[in-house]
């Protein structure tokens, strides 16, 4: 589930625009309802070593609709707007549960929820560094397991992703191909169990 929080945070291509990070941001949230892309996602402990490697690609569709496939190891996470599916093959085990209860004051929500983000965390600039400007999401909810999470943003969107959780786990992610409100086929964000494996949750 740890796995599904970090990767769901992914917030992608702002339009072109000179303004701060905070007002790409908020751009982003009024002209983006869609997208999709591959990722690298990469965890790293307290000491900095690198504890998990992945790569995979997503879609979403505001509020609340996404699919996310993981290579290696296989995943598959769908929310249907309804509930979250969390398939994982190599367990031969699907979780779900609602995305009530899954998006919150979580890093999903910035991803797949609605567009008052700013009830849910507070934005702040994070200065320049590495060629990106920063903007760092601080969760209002203290148990939502995240410190804070930053996004690194050039002037043609999101590059960079980082996350802190409250273990000193920092989840690093980057994307590639990324295409704003492309449109998806009615199966996309639909998930059904396969014959045979064990469904757990709601």
């Amino acid at each position: 589930m740890k796995r599904f929080l970090f990767s769901l945070c992914l917030v992608l291509f702002l339009p072109n625009s000179s303004a701060a990070s905070l007002e790409r941001f908020q751009s982003y949230l009024r002209t983006t309802q869609a997208a999709r892309a591959d990722f690298q996602q990469k965890v790293y402990d307290r000491t900095g070593k690198v504890v998990q490697d992945s790569v995979g690609s997503f879609s979403f569709l505001r509020p609340g609709r996404f699919r996310w496939t993981y290579v290696k190891p296989p995943q598959v996470i769908v929310g249907d707007g309804e509930r979250v599916w969390i398939h994982d093959a190599d367990l031969n085990q699907v979780t779900v549960r609602r995305v009530a209860r899954v998006l919150g004051a979580t890093p999903a929500a910035l991803l797949a929820g609605a567009s008052d983000i700013d009830k849910a965390f507070e934005l702040v600039e994070a200065g320049e560094n590495d060629g990106l400007q920063w903007l760092e999401a601080k969760p209002r909810d203290k148990e939502s397991g995240f410190e804070r999470i930053r996004l690194g943003m050039s002037a043609s969107g999101v590059e960079a992703m980082e996350l802190l959780d409250h273990f000193g786990q920092t989840t690093v992610l980057r994307f590639s191909n990324i295409v704003r409100n492309p449109q998806f086929d009615a199966g996309t964000f639909r998930f059904v169990p396969p014959k045979g494996v064990d469904v757990l949750g709601e």
